[in-house]
């Protein structure tokens, strides 16, 4: 049997290291040269409960975490219980025989059981009996007929800085599963060849760090929300060698108010949260489409409303990142649709919110955020734009006037300090100068028509972010049965359903994807759909979010609607699935 891609999962309880095997597995993986793509399904809970994490790996790039395991590790009973009914044919269980029971008859047919006693095994090297994930772990990576050095090094990045016995003790840990395998039926023999030569393999979050620094972000102000946390705790380890100010604050209220100072300032500036801590945002944030300060924001979304699932994934709050802040100020609302775009649009929303002067946000969600997968190296060699300074844009002898009326909209900017430059930064509407007119002067018939124009000034940078923000990208074929309509992390699921739905039902799928949610790109947009025959849109949301603003730009209604809001990602088939029941 040769194939080209596997997938592992391994699931047990809160505190038993299912994350942490997983991830040194998807690091053998990169390091054997595979392709890799990670799910990790998780409760917030500290021990307890039932947990489980999925890595695809294979020879060609990966467009998802895939579906039914071919390699399964069973930590406890419930692990065995829920998912030994989903290996996939010729594949394996791995568990422990002395402490779990496998009932064959709930297995597909042609499914191996590969009882080891793993504690047993792990305990006659060490008292800590964590060690017999260990022990699973070698015996996967033989099964997989995979170099047992990159074991040693997964070790060495997670234990290094531990005594090196450890590490020494994990990889006899490791070579005890391995023999066991040898000795129970040996390895699948699935045909995979490995280059051995690494992979880059990160989180989007980590991807979304990298884009800030290759942006030249200095000001991080966050406060921990799931599954956003990450973005802070990679760039305060790496703040230090980069210049980069972090502040962990008390609240989000903190965390965007000390943004926008920052960007005020001068600071590239970023802050970071999911929904609840976005909401407590939106105040600031429209104090940062009045004073016109650059910032960027990063909502990572998880399942709501209010706390809603904390640890699960969803796209419902596009309607909160578009409502956010009182009244009407200009934005760009940028939807990574995979790491390297988790990068390259956070580098962007620096120099847009520069520009631009406004707030940008950045919309992701926990599975593309927290999911590790191997990506191409990226170009750090990224232009920095810093926009209009008043350098660029002031007159000798005259009064500066921060707000100045442009074709634009974009007024030359100043730093606190630069000579000459003294104005006034309130929240309130203001004139040219930067004086309140909302006080005494508002209603009054000569300051009606100032708030008149300079609604309209700031409003007029849309234009300018519309031409300067990615439009929709069509992937597949040109005239196709069904077009799918896509946001965010749905590419690479929607594009392996489209794959699928042409090798298998040679019927003919594209998909107009989407990185910007707004400015809509409604020209480009309307051109895509003018010869579409049916469409689909696919959305991890109740309502259909971005369905309802493709209608209210375009007029366009998609033909159908696939939502997934049970807190887990979409799958490849459920597209493949709806797909044909539209089309047929």
């Amino acid at each position: 049997m040769t194939r080209r891609d596997f997938i592992f999962r391994i699931g047990g309880a809160a505190g038993d290291g299912v994350s942490s095997t997983a991830e040194s597995f998807a690091k053998i993986c990169a390091r054997s040269g595979l392709h890799v793509w990670t799910y990790s399904s998780y409760q917030s809970v500290i021990r307890g409960g039932h947990v489980w994490t999925q890595v695809r790996a294979g020879m060609d790039p990966l467009l998802s975490h895939g579906e039914d395991p071919d390699v399964l590790v069973a930590l406890n009973q419930p692990t065995l219980d829920i998912h030994a009914g989903d290996v996939s044919p010729v594949g394996v269980v791995v568990y422990d025989s002395e402490q779990l029971r496998a009932d064959p008859s709930k297995l597909r047919k042609d499914v191996r059981l590969l009882g080891i006693p793993l504690r047993k095994a792990a305990q006659s090297l060490s008292p800590n009996a964590l060690m017999r994930n260990t022990v699973a772990l070698g015996a996967v990576v033989r099964l997989l007929e995979m170099d047992v050095r990159h074991v040693e090094s997964a070790f060495q990045d997670m234990w290094g800085d531990k005594k090196p016995e450890v590490v020494a003790q994990n990889v006899s840990a490791a070579k005890l599963g391995a023999d066991a395998v040898a000795e129970y039926g040996g390895s699948l023999r699935l045909g995979l060849s490995y280059t051995n030569v690494p992979r880059p393999l990160m989180t989007g979050n980590e991807a979304i760090c990298l884009g800030a620094l290759a942006a030249g972000c200095k000001f991080l102000a966050q406060y921990p929300m799931t599954p956003a946390s990450s973005i802070m705790h990679w760039m305060a380890a790496h703040a230090p060698k980069h210049g980069i100010v972090v502040k962990q604050v008390e609240d989000e209220l903190a965390a965007v108010n000390m943004a926008i100072g920052a960007g005020f300032a001068g600071a590239r500036a970023m802050t970071a949260t999911s929904g609840g801590g976005f909401a407590l945002m939106v105040e600031g944030l429209g104090q940062g489409g009045m004073t016109e300060t650059p910032v960027v924001v990063v909502l990572v979304q998880r399942a709501g409303p209010s706390t809603g699932l904390p640890t699960k994934t969803e796209q419902g709050d596009l309607n909160l990142a578009l409502g956010a802040g009182q009244g009407d100020w200009p934005r760009a609302i940028l939807a990574p649709r995979s790491s390297e775009e988790a990068f390259s649009l956070t580098a962007q929303a620096f120099n847009l919110a520069e520009i631009y002067q406004t707030p940008i946000i950045l919309i992701s969600d926990l599975y593309l955020s927290e999911g590790h997968r191997t990506v191409e190296p990226f170009d750090f060699n990224v232009p920095i734009v810093r926009g209009l300074m008043v350098a660029d844009g002031g007159s000798p002898g005259e009064r500066y006037r921060r707000y100045r009326y442009t074709e634009s909209g974009v007024s030359p900017r100043a730093l606190p300090g630069t000579r000459g430059t003294v104005f006034q930064a309130g929240t309130d509407e203001h004139m040219e100068s930067g004086e309140l007119i909302s006080d005494v002067l508002a209603g009054l018939p000569e300051f009606v028509e100032e708030r008149r124009r300079m609604m309209e000034k700031r409003m007029r940078k849309l234009e300018g972010l519309r031409k300067d923000t990615p439009p929709p990208e069509v992937f597949g074929p040109a005239n196709a049965d069904l077009t799918l309509i896509t946001w965010g992390s749905t590419q690479g699921p929607a594009r392996e359903a489209i794959l699928r739905l042409e090798a298998k039902e040679r019927l003919a799928v594209n998909a107009l994807e989407f990185p910007t949610l707004f400015p809509f790109h409604v020209d480009e947009t309307l051109a895509a759909l003018r010869g579409a025959k049916r469409t689909l849109a696919v959305e991890g949301n109740y309502t259909g979010q971005f369905s309802r603003l493709l209608r209210a730009e375009t007029g366009i209604r998609p033909d159908a609607f696939l939502g997934k809001y049970d807190g887990e990602p979409i799958a490849a088939r459920e597209i493949v699935a709806k797909a044909l029941e539209v089309v047929r």
